[in-house]
């Protein structure tokens, strides 16, 4: 597997968009904003469930609709279901306006899932660059670090600079108008074999699309990779955001700042946190490719990060209940790394895999696995940080998992 890899103009259409999908100034945030909101932790794990049951219900239509109708197409559609969500959210004062808002943001989570992936490997496909697949999805994911990191200082200077969460809902839309116009903009032949939404033939593409999805599924092989990349990511998913108020306890424990309010003061250090989180981030995707080469399959990295992923989730809730905020939010920061490492060494093992012309449908069956063990976790995590503490709630769902895991360890499978 090479070291370089090729950059032309549609790489860096690639790299932009991940900078700018991510640049969502609330996600450092959302879990500090509901808390602003009076929600307790078990109704802030519902709304979480809530969206990855969403995510889960519509990620293989989803899939399936891409590879009928086009990629492309269904990624603009995404892209205007996330900028409504934004605005609910800016304008909502209610639970069941969070939830409107929430169901709205993962339907364009499920119709975006998979299918710029999808289309990252079918570009390469087309150019015979296919070896370089896991270092090319590995760059091109750290561009998307990299726009998470800018989100999170600009997020906390809109939220020092207005003292209210709100408003950084408002500024999220326009990187994600900025990125419609980019998808847009992409070849055509990315849309995958369906040009046109001729009618006639929708029928006949479902049914082949899903006897093929189906024929891939039925691979012990895929099924393997699935369940290894699903239970890790569904893990980090459903406890990533838990980052949030660990910053923000630590930052209120320190008598810095103490003329502003709680929100400006811990805005400050989540923001300055989160930065730092995404540029490691980068640099862990861009160095998956370098990890992975150090094996002779693509089994062993990922059995040795999913293991020593929940081992550092385990004692990131030990030294918070210790009161030990530094060390528990340093142990924590490793979870997001593992997951940036582990993640492009994931979807490349399951994009050579199985056929292109239904990876986008795989691709969704592995974001849907993630979604239902993210909407299992939320709700659990939520009861056991009101009955006992954040800290606990962390051990317990780590411990719980890291004690399941011999039942999703992958066999030796060499690379091709």
């Amino acid at each position: 597997m090479p070291s370089s890899f090729n950059k032309d103009r549609q790489y860096y259409r690639f790299c932009l968009y991940g900078f700018f999908k991510n640049l969502r100034f609330f996600e450092a945030f959302l879990i500090l904003f509901f808390l602003e909101k009076g929600l307790s932790f078990f109704a802030i794990g519902m709304l979480y469930a809530v969206r990855e049951i969403t995510v889960n219900l519509f990620e293989v239509p989803s899939g399936v609709i891409a590879d009928a109708f086009g990629r492309r197409r269904t990624m603009i559609i995404a892209f205007i279901f996330y900028i409504i969500s934004f605005i609910v959210f800016f304008f909502a004062h209610s639970y069941y306006g969070f939830l409107l808002a929430m169901i709205l943001f993962s339907l364009g989570e499920a119709f975006r899932s998979g299918n710029h992936k999808a289309m990252i490997f079918h570009y390469l496909s087309s150019k015979g660059w296919e070896d370089q697949k896991v270092h090319y999805y590995g760059n091109t994911r750290s561009w998307s670090q990299m726009g998470s990191a800018v989100s999170a200082l600009s997020g906390a200077a809109i939220i020092f600079i207005s003292g209210s969460y709100r408003y950084i809902f408002l500024f999220s839309v326009l990187p994600y108008i900025l990125d419609l116009i980019l998808v847009a903009s992409y070849p055509r032949f990315l849309d995958g074999n369906m040009q046109k939404a001729d009618w006639g033939r929708v029928k006949q593409n479902f049914i082949e699309v899903f006897r093929s999805l189906i024929s891939a599924l039925k691979i012990r092989k895929v099924l393997s990779i699935i369940g290894s990349l699903s239970v890790y990511s569904g893990y980090y998913k459903a406890v990533k955001d838990y980052l949030q108020p660990l910053i923000a306890v630590w930052a209120l424990s320190l008598p810095l700042m103490l003329d502003f309010t709680n929100e400006q003061r811990s805005s400050v250090l989540v923001g300055l946190v989160f930065f730092v989180v995404y540029l490691l981030s980068s640099v862990a995707s861009r160095s998956s490719g370098r990890f992975s080469e150090k094996f002779i399959s693509f089994s062993a990295p990922l059995n040795i990060s999913l293991i020593f992923g929940l081992i550092c989730g385990i004692l990131s809730g030990i030294f918070f209940s210790m009161e030990l905020w530094v060390l528990s939010v340093l142990i924590f920061i490793v979870v997001y790394m593992i997951e940036n490492i582990r993640k492009p060494v994931g979807v490349a093992f399951l994009g050579g895999s199985v056929s292109k012309n239904v990876l986008a449908s795989v691709l969704s069956v592995d974001s849907q696995a993630k979604s239902l063990i993210a909407a299992a976790l939320a709700p659990l995590i939520g009861i056991f940080a009101d009955l006992y503490g954040l800290g606990w709630s962390l051990m317990i769902v780590s411990a719980g998992l890291l004690l399941t895991s011999p039942l999703f360890m992958l066999k030796a499978y060499r690379k091709k």
